[in-house]
């Protein structure tokens, strides 16, 4: 009976042993692009996250300020600031005030009395700069402190109109009156503080229209005021 012929000297284990070598280089080279290549796809990730964020931010200060600002994204300047409004006014406030006016000469007195309406409005001056600055170690957005924008005059009421014999009321009396009503509501408009509402009305605003992931630091700078 014939023997089959042994199957180790039919197989041919250098060909088997290159075919190996030939798997475990090409492996290794598909590993080692992979690995070269996740930094890059990291990089853009977070290049398009940050864009995301700014594009968001933008979107949310436009829609409240009427204003376009700076943004900035990882040293890149993607949007300029446009200025089709001078100020943004948030916080609207009704004010009363009243003061009266006495004065003697030779024993006859005069006396004037007014009480005055006022609107006080309090934001921001959009002429400054107003920027947004996206970064991988921080998102901030910068922007002036609030301000009383102006306080206007609604209704003026006259409450006493007293001549003396030999000493009336003249126009520059009234004029006068009139001035001390203005510096009294703006006086009373500071001491409300109505610049501090309106910052936290513009952070309770940004706040709702992009949340709080990523946080967002809001810096308010000191600016001159522009008259």
């Amino acid at each position: 009976m014939t023997v089959p012929p042994s199957f180790s000297r039919h197989f041919n284990w250098a060909l088997a042993l290159t075919v190996i070598g030939l798997s475990a280089i090409g492996a290794g080279v598909f590993v080692f692009n992979r690995c070269a290549a996740l930094p890059g796809r990291a990089t853009r990730e977070t290049v398009d996250q940050m864009e995301r964020v700014g594009r968001d931010l933008r979107d949310a200060i436009v829609q409240i300020a009427q204003l376009q600002p700076r943004v900035t994204i990882n040293n890149r300047v993607y949007f300029e600031q446009t200025l089709p409004i001078a100020e943004l006014a948030l916080i609207s406030q009704k004010l009363e005030v009243e003061h009266e006016f006495l004065h003697t000469w030779a024993g006859s007195t005069k006396r004037l009395r007014l009480h005055g309406t006022y609107t006080a409005k309090a934001g921001f001056d959009l002429r400054q700069e107003f920027s947004v600055t996206v970064a991988p170690e921080a998102t901030i957005v910068r922007l002036p402190h609030a301000q009383i924008l102006g306080v206007e005059q609604n209704a003026v009421e006259l409450l006493a109109y007293e001549n003396g014999f030999w000493n009336p009321i003249s126009g520059a009396d009234v004029q006068a009156e009139l001035v001390t009503l203005g510096k009294l509501a703006r006086e009373r408009a500071a001491a409300r503080n109505l610049a501090a509402e309106a910052e936290d009305s513009f952070l309770t605003q940004l706040k709702g229209r992009v949340g709080s992931a990523p946080p967002v630091q809001v810096i308010f700078y000191q600016a001159p005021r522009s008259d």
